[in-house]
């Protein structure tokens, strides 16, 4: 596999990481933060005007047609910067579950909604007892004439305390783990009956628990085909994984960065602390981490496109698992060369611990994934090994 850029893509790279590091240092995160909503509007739109939010859709629906690899490289550069703005809710998650089920319709009124940052998305589906199973929706859609009511609840929806609208997973028939029956829709987030409980996530960022209380949609609201909304959410999944890799890499190469130059700044017993060699092969080893998570994302990009859909899922846990492990070095490593300091409110390095954490947690920690390989045989055959 061939993991250099192309020409255009590192010119693309330039632009999104000279963007991040204008409007993305520490403290003024802390100011995005502090807005209402979790992040600024401001700073979305200036998204929207770059075309980053257009990336990934096709261009007849007002996108920019660019692929995984393009999304990896944001997602990279949000990492560094620990990104509060909604990407990964309404561009990654919604976007790709649009693109994998929408119809003409929907991608016509909805994409470009997305790509000019006029409307902020969020992708619902996990439920308290669901754990890490997508197939696990017990949220109801019940037919009346030619809509459907929706009653249940949807937890830790990220961003869904300021979307403006939600894709929602829906059990439209069979029981709760049924493979079957499960249907997505495009929900109006001020529709009579939802109400959402926010709260702030232990990264920083913003979620909402969702209450369905007989919201109605219509037909035109189903995205994708009634019952066969697990394949889509799959398909979500698979980019979440994607993209939280190279995210993960952003963070663990801040993380390093920071790491290095405090050891080259702090004075200690004579001399700066970076001279000792015990810290030094506990930078190696970050940056060992931080190489091979990188390499996975590239992978993991890749193997988006892969058509062998059981290939496919052992390469993207094999990338959740390998980042989780990473995730946790890094972070470990990081803390504990910096001592006191790293676990302050003031000091950007236990934020992009938390963040790393809170990747872990999400769809799917490293042990499901770990299983979900052993279960699939392996990541390399018995001939090979």
């Amino acid at each position: 596999m061939d993991f250099n850029f192309n020409e255009e893509q590192g010119l693309f790279k330039d632009a999104i990481d000279k963007f991040v590091a204008k409007q993305y240092g520490f403290e003024q995160r802390r100011k995005h933060q502090a807005e209402p909503e979790g992040f600024s509007r401001a700073i979305w739109a200036q998204f929207a005007d770059q075309g980053f939010l257009a990336l990934p859709f096709d261009a007849a629906y007002g996108g920019l047609g660019y692929g995984a690899v393009e999304t990896m490289i944001v997602m990279e550069a949000m990492g560094r910067g620990l990104v509060v703005e909604p990407y990964f809710a309404s561009v990654v998650l919604c976007g790709s579950a649009l693109s994998a089920g929408g119809d003409t319709a929907q991608l016509e009124a909805l994409v470009p909604a997305i790509a000019g940052g006029e409307a902020v998305f969020a992708f619902a589906h996990a439920e308290r007892q669901s754990r890490y199973r997508l197939s696990d929706v017990a949220l109801r859609a019940t037919r009346k004439g030619e809509s459907y009511l929706l009653s249940g609840e949807k937890t830790g929806v990220l961003n869904g305390n300021a979307a403006d609208r939600v894709i929602v997973s829906a059990r439209t028939s069979g029981e709760r783990r049924d493979a079957q029956g499960i249907s997505l829709f495009v929900v109006d987030a001020q529709s009579a009956g939802l109400r959402r409980r926010s709260y702030r996530t232990q990264d920083g960022l913003m979620a909402a628990d969702l209450l369905f209380d007989d919201v109605t949609v219509s037909e035109a609201d189903l995205v994708g085909a009634l019952d066969q909304g697990l394949a889509i959410v799959e398909r979500v999944s698979d980019c979440a994984i994607a993209a939280l890799a190279a995210e993960s890499a952003g963070i663990m190469q801040a993380t390093l960065d920071l790491t290095v130059d405090y050891l080259k700044q702090r004075n200690q017993f004579g001399g700066p602390i970076g001279r000792f060699q015990a810290l030094q092969h506990r930078a190696a080893e970050m940056l060992i981490e931080l190489e091979q998570t990188r390499s996975m994302a590239c992978y993991a990009a890749l193997m988006l496109d892969e058509p062998d859909l059981v290939e496919r899922r052992k390469a993207l846990s094999a990338v959740k698992a390998q980042i989780g492990k990473a995730g946790r070095i890094v972070g470990q490593l990081a803390i504990q060369l910096h001592g006191g300091i790293g676990v302050t409110e003031e000091y950007a390095v236990g934020h992009y611990f938390r963040r790393l954490s809170m990747i872990e947690t999400s769809f799917g920690d490293s042990a499901f994934h770990l299983q979900r390989v052993a279960d699939a045989g392996g990541f390399v055959s018995a001939e090979l090994a």
